[in-house]
């Protein structure tokens, strides 16, 4: 099973991967984590960008799914080619030859999580803190699955806290290790104070 966390910059990806992976750990599931290439860049990102730069994050974005993909039973993706392609159609409009790679790497996931702008962002070091661009990626995004007509589970704003276990729900895993039904209820984030 391959999965991406998807959406504008600021939002959660990160950290719902390295939680995700966690509670699928716990499980004893193998998991391995594509995170998000374009930190690696060694070429202009964010409202900076130019094509070549966004041509490397695509392809490397591949890669590293390819061989994640041949480690481990279910792979967790920070991004997916749909939401890297939004930030090169942003500064360098539409390609031809990136909406057939696009349109055809869709079909490799199994699930698209889609993370929703719940604050501004932060600076990290490498992410722009602009709200209207965080604001014109996720807008991208959303139409980028309309016109590629991908599948989406989106989660819900409001239920921050719970977004791991919605993740697991809409992939129909289980919430918690089977075995701890011998032992009793692991606690959720819910039952931690």
């Amino acid at each position: 099973m391959k999965l991406a966390f998807i959406g504008s910059h600021g939002v959660g990806k990160t950290t719902l991967c390295y939680e995700l992976a966690a509670r699928l750990k716990r499980q004893d599931r193998t998991v391995e984590l594509v995170m998000e290439v374009a930190r690696r860049c060694p070429l202009p990102i964010n409202r900076d960008t130019t094509l070549p730069a966004q041509a490397w994050i695509l392809h490397t974005q591949v890669a590293a799914e390819l061989a994640a993909s041949a480690e481990a039973e279910i792979v967790i993706c920070d991004r997916a080619v749909l939401d890297n392609y939004a930030y090169l159609i942003h500064q360098a409009g539409r390609q031809p030859a990136y909406d057939a790679l696009v349109s055809a790497w869709l079909a490799s996931y199994d699930a698209l999580i889609k993370v929703p702008i719940v604050a501004p962002p932060q600076f990290d070091g490498r992410r722009d803190i602009s709200v209207e661009f965080q604001h014109a990626i996720d807008a991208t995004i959303d139409d980028l699955l309309v016109e590629f007509g991908a599948t989406v589970a989106a989660l819900d704003p409001a239920r921050r806290g719970r977004w791991v276990d919605d993740t697991l729900t809409a992939l129909g895993l289980p919430l918690h290790p089977p075995q701890t039904d011998l032992f009793g209820a692991e606690p959720g984030p819910a039952d931690l104070p």
